[in-house]
């Protein structure tokens, strides 16, 4: 096998190279809530969604010695080398590793332990064989004012406070020059999700000259690493990005509760044509493996690398990886509950063993989801359209609204927050033909429809195709996998 860090991960034209040269198309995974923790990966509510609220409410349950205590064990179980192996035995090529500035450097500019952290995954990950992406998931004074990036007055003070902006450059001049000969690092992912909501009209020209500056002060040590921008309002927005600040730089965007279809990425595929930039689809997911599997074929139809988020989380249907809540954790997701201390450090114990992954739970059909990999039930809407213009395969379909989630992030699951869709028919005319593309040849196929008999399923090449020999009404195909 080719040694995969050989060299840099690079921009050439529109696409993505590794090392080598060769053409790359990434297909990775989100550390989510390691070394920033997200409420929602708890199951806690929205009192308890940001970082700092999560640790204030665990100091007040055991006091700040056994706090201490717990975040080390968290930090030190949560992630190992055994879900990294895990994570590149089953296909995937990268990690986007989320960092909390608040771990990295103080506010007087002092580098903190935190880097170890990453240390610690880089060499996992060099030895499995994985790109590792670090991602600003909580930069200095936050840049969404929202809860997930740690912001400790719900503003993004990043854009409002000349001091956050300066720690912020300070900080990726570190991590640039930490890393910048270390071709594990696949790049540098300078802010997650900046100025989402109202935000976004406010502060798009500051967005845009601290992405220069930051872009300066890194070339200045590191002329190597690819550099990723995100667009406002949860990365979906790129109407900030009229020119190119760097040559090797891609652009990213992510994807939740969208319809998924063409419609969905064509301003991305519009800005790509332009610009002439890679684009990466980096955050999605939370949703069934139907709209995984019909999402993620078509990022690889168009040339777009992805990344799953996230890894895992408590008490999923949506993740590779779910950790089974410890007996009482209600207790300590209601933030208005007086528990004894002595019982709710052995909750908190309890938790840090269910979320090592021994104890964990494998979710299998998100993972086939997202490759394509059979076993596998495909919606038979889920067809990729190779057509020049493309239609709407939802279009007027009220029972497909719930692909819209307006809060942004969709922070229900799927056994709470079903969708209508999944079961949602599509008519095939006679004659006519839909494409499935998969990871390989699956073992054995059938039909889930009124009609079975009504389609000629055939093996080409890297798909199945249905043909409908008469119109007919297709649910799904059902795969199998040879033992």
């Amino acid at each position: 096998m080719i040694n995969r860090f050989t060299g840099f991960v690079h921009a050439c034209g529109a696409r993505l190279s590794d090392g080598s040269g060769a053409p790359l198309l990434l297909r990775g995974v989100g550390l989510g809530n390691w070394l920033l923790p997200e409420g929602y990966m708890w199951r806690f509510g929205d009192e308890m969604s940001s970082p700092r609220q999560i640790e204030r409410r665990v100091e007040s349950l055991v006091g700040p010695e056994r706090a201490a205590a717990f975040w080390a064990g968290f930090r030190g179980g949560f992630i190992t080398e055994d879900d990294v192996a895990a994570i590149a035995r089953l296909g995937f090529d990268h990690v986007r590793l989320p960092l909390n500035a608040r771990g990295l450097v103080d506010e007087d500019g002092r580098f903190l332990d935190g880097f170890a952290r990453v240390d610690d995954l880089l060499r996992w990950c060099g030895g499995h064989g994985l790109w590792v992406l670090l991602d600003l998931h909580g930069a200095p004074g936050g840049q969404t004012g929202t809860n997930i990036d740690d912001s400790p007055a719900g503003r993004p003070e990043l854009f409002m406070d000349a001091r956050n902006r300066w720690l912020t450059v300070h900080l990726w001049e570190e991590i640039a020059r930490r890393y910048r000969d270390s071709t594990v690092v696949l790049g540098y992912d300078l802010l997650n999700e900046p100025l989402p909501n109202e935000w976004q009209h406010v502060y798009p020209d500051e967005l845009v000259a601290l992405y220069r500056d930051l872009t300066t002060a890194i070339r200045a040590i590191d002329q190597n690493h690819l550099i990723i921008y995100e667009g406002t309002h949860w990365a979906t927005n790129w109407s900030i990005f009229t020119e190119v600040l760097d040559a090797n730089s891609a652009l990213q965007f992510h994807r939740y509760w969208c319809p998924p279809d063409r419609s969905s990425i064509q301003q991305y595929l519009d800005v790509r044509d332009r610009l002439g930039l890679p684009i990466y689809m980096g955050e999605g997911g939370e949703n069934t493996p139907d709209w995984i599997y019909t999402a993620h074929r078509l990022y690889e139809q168009h040339d777009i690398g992805w990344n799953l988020w996230p890894w895992k989380k408590l008490d999923t249907l949506t993740s590779p990886v779910s950790a089974t809540p410890p007996d009482g954790w209600e207790l300590i997701a209601d933030p208005d509950a007086a528990v004894d201390p002595g019982r709710a450090w052995e909750i908190l114990q309890d938790m840090l063993a269910r979320v090592e992954l021994g104890a964990c739970q494998e979710r299998p059909e998100i993972v086939n989801a997202a490759f394509g990999r059979a076993p596998l039930r495909i919606p038979g809407w889920g067809f990729v359209d190779d057509s020049p213009t493309y239609r709407d395969r939802f279009a007027g379909r009220r029972d497909c609204d719930g692909w819209h989630h307006a809060a942004g992030p969709p922070y229900a699951d799927t056994d709470t927050d079903t969708n209508a869709a999944t079961e949602l028919p599509v008519t095939v005319q006679a004659g006519q033909e839909l494409h499935f593309p998969l990871e390989s040849r699956p073992a054995g196929w059938r039909a889930d429809a009124d009609e079975p008999e009504a389609f000629d399923i055939t093996w080409r090449r890297d798909r199945l195709v249905a043909r409908a020999t008469r119109t007919a009404h297709l649910r799904a195909l059902i795969l199998t996998a040879a033992h």
